[in-house]
């Protein structure tokens, strides 16, 4: 009878350590890579990010989240490996490609070269802008919703902006209108996520536009429970405690311009049908609209910013839907306040962040962070694009985008905001 129990013991055991083993290695791009020693995980030189620690409260982890740790550590050797063939790699020059997008080739890129700010001035910035979210994450008397939530609380499909690089131990929120494209681009190149001809593509601006958006590339949080079941929230939380997390922001007024400069100055059929009839319908009381965005711009029929903004500011608008990603609020797309970032890079610096983070990623001589747009659209245009904006209206667009003016450190613009 006792030779019998420790049989089915045993073979209980041996089933849950398969499974187990099933759902870590379930396939290519999971965390078979998982434990991956990068410049952040191995003892810090001066330079590196700080307040980053190796195995910083490792021992604290649950059980399960140790386990599965210690499981992965067998593949170290095997990565360490992977990583230095190539590293080996010479950066390709950036070739000017041929630009085939709309919204790309009516901006273009500025192929200028930019004074970068010397490492010590970046060490600097880059605590004070930690310093400065942690302080408001920790502030009682600054709220805005969803702030007092934990991690767990966040629903999986909320977590669908956070990229997972698991050669490098890198995670990137991407940001819509804070040079999402091309920080995605240089994560495929990372990740080696997308070929051509079977070959990893190199360079990322000979990443087609078109593959960069498609979400089946990025292997994202959101995708996790449907890859690894009831371990996908331990997996997460040792990925955040042990990868390098990063994000880029941009002042949310300068933000919105954007965002509607591209998708409703532009002709984008998707979003016409999904968003600009309604608004033409609701806001300048249009009744025979034309239902492609073609015959619309030939008919001189836009949706004006002022119409966006009242869109913005109506309450009827996500008692619908969710805001799209290109107008949520960074807070609502990256959860500041419950994912201690590592690098907070900013748009009005880009080319300084850019080239700082690749250099303390340690991939600096794989690649280099494409050029900005030429025609970008720059803060010193708010006056214009909101002088015809009323008051009142300014003012409630402030406190629906507040948390991201605070908590990302951009002033508030008490230009717009009094008479």
């Amino acid at each position: 009878m006792t030779k019998a129990r420790l049989l089915r013991l045993s073979v209980v055991l041996v089933s849950i350590f398969m499974i187990l083993l099933i759902i870590v290695y379930w396939d290519n791009v999971g965390t078979a890579h998982f434990y991956l020693h990068t410049s952040f995980s191995r003892p810090h030189s001066p330079g590196a990010i700080p307040g980053i620690t190796a195995g910083e409260d490792w021992e604290l982890l649950p059980d399960v989240d140790e386990f599965l740790a210690k499981l992965l550590s067998s593949s170290l050797k095997q990565n360490s490996s992977i990583s230095r063939k190539t590293e080996q790699l010479l950066v390709q020059s950036s070739s000017k490609p041929a630009v085939s997008n709309l919204e790309e080739n009516v901006r273009g890129y500025d192929w200028s070269t930019h004074n970068a700010r010397n490492t010590l001035d970046q060490e600097k910035l880059q605590i004070e802008r930690q310093r400065r979210l942690r302080e408001f994450c920790a502030n009682s008397s600054f709220t805005f919703p969803t702030k007092e939530r934990s991690f767990d609380d966040i629903p999986n499909y909320e977590l669908n902006h956070l990229i997972v690089d698991d050669r490098h131990g890198i995670i990137y929120c991407y940001v819509p209108k804070v040079a999402c494209t091309n920080w995605k681009r240089v994560m495929i190149v990372l990740s080696e996520s997308l070929l051509d001809q079977g070959v990893p593509y190199r360079n990322p601006l000979d990443i087609p536009r078109e593959h960069v958006h498609n979400t089946s590339t990025h292997l994202t949080f959101n995708k996790f429970w449907r890859r690894y079941g009831k371990f996908s929230r331990h997996l997460m939380k040792i990925k955040l405690k042990k990868y390098t997390k990063f994000l880029f922001v941009r002042d949310p007024f300068v933000r919105l311009i954007s965002a509607f400069r591209s998708k409703f100055e532009l002709e984008n059929e998707e979003f016409y049908r999904r968003f600009a009839i309604p608004m033409l319908k609701l806001y300048s009381n249009h009744t025979n609209i034309p239902t492609s965005v073609s015959e619309a711009f030939g008919a001189g029929l836009k949706v004006s910013f002022s119409d966006f903004i009242q869109y913005l500011l109506d309450p009827r608008t996500e008692k619908m839907t969710p805001f799209n990603e290109h107008w949520r609020q960074i807070y609502r797309l990256c959860h500041p306040c419950q994912i201690d970032y590592d690098f907070i890079g900013k748009l009005e610096t880009l080319d300084e962040d850019a080239a700082y983070l690749l250099q303390l990623l340690k991939v600096d001589r794989l690649l280099r962070f494409p050029p900005s747009y030429r025609n970008r659209t720059a803060s010193s245009w708010e006056d214009d694009w909101f002088a015809k904006i009323p008051l009142a209206w300014r003012q409630q667009l402030y406190k629906l985008y507040e948390a991201d003016f605070v908590l990302f450190g951009y002033p508030k613009p008490e230009n717009l905001l009094k008479d």
